[in-house]
C-alpha cells in the first residue's frame, strides 16, 4: 500500500468523492450538491484523502459562528483501516483552529462504533442524541462535541 496525502478539495477530485460517497452511506450526496459546497459555499471547508492520483477518502467542516460542523467523514472501504479518517480529522481540526473556532460538533450513527471511538481519541464527547435522525432506518444519532479546539494536545 503506497502512501497517501491530504488535501484541500478541488473539483478535479468530485469523481473520486462521489464513489466513496456512494460506498460509504445509503442516501449519497448528488454531485450538484458537493460542487455547491466546494464552489459556492462560504462556510465549507473540505478536503480528500488521495493515494496514487486517487481519492481514497474526504471529510468536511462547515464554520459558521466561530464553530465548527462536522459534515461528514468518510473512507474508500478498500482503504479503511490505514489511517485516513484520522488524518482527515487532524486535517478538519487544523482549519478550525486556523479560522479560530473554539468548539466543533458532529452526529454520528450509535452503531459507528469505529467512527465514535476516532471521535473520542482526538477529543469529542457524547453529549446527546437526536432521535430517528437518519432517514433511511431511523437510527438515531450520537451528537459529540469537542470544546477546546485551541487546545493542542
Amino acid at each position: 500500500m503506497s502512501a497517501f496525502s491530504v488535501a484541500p478539495l478541488e473539483l478535479r477530485h468530485l469523481d473520486g468523492v462521489l464513489e466513496v460517497d456512494r460506498l460509504s452511506f445509503s442516501i449519497p450526496w448528488s454531485r450538484d450538491s458537493f460542487e455547491r459546497e466546494a464552489v459556492q459555499n462560504d462556510f465549507a471547508h473540505y478536503v480528500v484523502a488521495v493515494c496514487e492520483g486517487r481519492v481514497i477518502g474526504y471529510g468536511g467542516v462547515w464554520i459558521i459562528a466561530g464553530e465548527g460542523q462536522i459534515t461528514n467523514i468518510a473512507v474508500h472501504p478498500e482503504f479503511r483501516g490505514i489511517g485516513a479518517a484520522a488524518r482527515m480529522l487532524e486535517a478538519l481540526i487544523e482549519i478550525c483552529r486556523a479560522e479560530s473556532v473554539t468548539d466543533m460538533t458532529l452526529e454520528v450513527r450509535v452503531s459507528n462504533a469505529p467512527a465514535i471511538s476516532l471521535y473520542k481519541k482526538y477529543g469529542f464527547t457524547e453529549e446527546g442524541v437526536r432521535k430517528q435522525f437518519y432517514h433511511d432506518n431511523k437510527e438515531d444519532a450520537l451528537i459529540m462535541w469537542k470544546h477546546d479546539v485551541q487546545k493542542l494536545s
